[in-house]
C-alpha cells in the first residue's frame, strides 16, 4: 500500500514513517473551503508548527497533478489556501479528481483514506461530518461516517460540527462499531461547544491511555477507525444555546436558497460565521489548535508504544 504510485510523500514525512515516528496527517478542504483567506494560511502554518512543536511531523494531504500529496510545501499550502477553483474530493469524487488531475482539497473521509494509503496512524481535523439535521427528508449522511467505520485511523476532533443531528451522529457510529473517546471529558463536546448533552462510553484522561487501547484494538484485529473527541478549551467555548440557536437560522436560510450536498457544510459554517460576528471562527480557529496539540501528543505517545512491542 505505501509503494502506491499514486502517492506523493514529501521525504521529510517518509523520512518519519520509515523511522517509526510520529507523524499527523491534515486535511486540506479546511484550508480551501473551511475559512476564508487569508485567516485559513494562517491557520494551516500555525497547525503544523503546533504539531512538530509537540515532536510530530505534520502532512497536509491535498491532490495536484493528478497525485496525492502528502504533506505540503509553504508554495503548495498558499495555493490551497487562495485558488478558487479548488474541488471539494470526498470518497466517490477521489478517481476522478485524480483522473483529470485536477486541484483537489481532501474532506475527513478522503484524508482518512489517503493517510491509511500512507502508512499514517493518526488525523487532526476540527470536526467531523455526520447525520444532517432533517435526515428524516433528505437521507443526507456524510461520507465521514463510512470511513470511520472502515479505514483504520485515529481521528481526533472537537466532535462533530455543531451544524449536525449529534444524537443520530452517535448512533450511527455505535451502531458501526466505531470507538468514541472523549479525551478528559465524559460527555460529547460539540464543535464550537465543550459540552453536549450526550454521555460517552469511554474517557480517557492521557495521551498514553489513547496510545493503549489504540495498540489493544489492533491487536483485536477490529476494522475501522477510532475517534478521539477533544473539547474546545473552556475559554473559547460558545454557548451551546446561543450557538444552536444561530445554527437554526443558518439551516433555515440554506433551505431558502436552495443549498444542498457538499456545499452545505461551508454555506452554513460562512452563515453562522457572519451572524456571530466572528466568534464562531474564532472559536473553530482555537479548537483546531487544540486538536493538532493533542491529536501530536497522542501520534507521539503511539510511536512509544509500539517501539516497546
Amino acid at each position: 500500500m505505501k509503494n502506491n504510485t499514486l502517492l506523493d510523500i514529501q521525504p521529510e514525512v517518509k523520512a518519519a514513517l520509515d523511522a517509526g515516528r510520529a507523524v499527523v496527517a491534515l486535511e486540506s478542504t479546511i484550508i480551501s473551503h473551511g475559512m476564508p483567506y487569508p485567516q485559513n494560511i494562517q491557520m494551516a502554518k500555525k497547525v503544523e508548527s503546533i504539531i512538530r512543536s509537540a515532536g510530530a511531523v505534520p502532512a497536509t494531504v491535498a491532490i495536484m497533478d493528478g497525485k496525492i500529496k502528502i504533506g505540503l510545501s509553504d508554495q503548495e499550502l498558499e495555493v490551497f489556501a487562495s485558488s478558487k477553483n479548488v474541488a471539494k474530493v470526498s470518497r466517490r469524487d477521489f478517481p476522478g479528481i485524480i483522473a483529470r488531475k485536477q486541484l483537489g482539497a481532501t474532506t475527513v473521509a478522503t484524508t482518512m483514506y489517503a493517510a491509511h494509503l500512507a502508512g499514517i496512524k493518526v488525523f487532526v481535523t476540527g470536526g467531523i461530518g455526520g447525520v444532517h439535521r432533517g435526515y428524516e427528508e433528505t437521507i443526507d449522511v456524510s461520507a465521514d461516517l463510512e470511513e470511520l467505520a472502515q479505514t483504520d485511523v485515529v481521528v481526533v476532533c472537537a466532535g462533530a460540527k455543531a451544524i449536525l443531528d449529534l444524537p443520530r451522529t452517535m448512533e450511527y457510529l455505535e451502531t458501526k462499531g466505531v470507538p468514541v473517546i472523549g479525551y478528559k471529558t465524559d460527555v460529547l463536546p460539540a464543535f464550537f461547544s465543550a459540552k453536549s448533552d450526550i454521555h460517552l462510553v469511554e474517557r480517557a484522561d492521557t495521551p498514553e491511555e489513547i496510545a493503549r487501547i489504540i495498540v489493544a484494538k489492533a491487536q483485536l484485529e477490529m476494522s475501522g477507525g477510532l475517534l478521539v473527541a477533544n473539547p474546545i478549551p473552556e475559554e473559547y467555548s460558545l454557548d451551546h444555546e446561543f450557538i444552536d440557536q444561530v445554527i437554526e437560522q443558518a439551516v433555515k436560510a440554506a433551505q431558502e436558497q436552495g443549498v444542498s450536498g457538499k456545499n452545505i457544510t461551508p454555506f452554513l459554517l460562512s452563515e453562522i460565521t457572519k451572524r456571530t460576528e466572528g466568534k464562531s471562527l474564532a472559536a473553530n480557529l482555537e479548537l483546531v489548535y487544540n486538536n493538532a496539540l493533542v491529536g501530536a501528543q497522542i501520534a507521539s505517545a503511539l510511536a512509544a508504544e509500539l517501539e516497546q512491542q
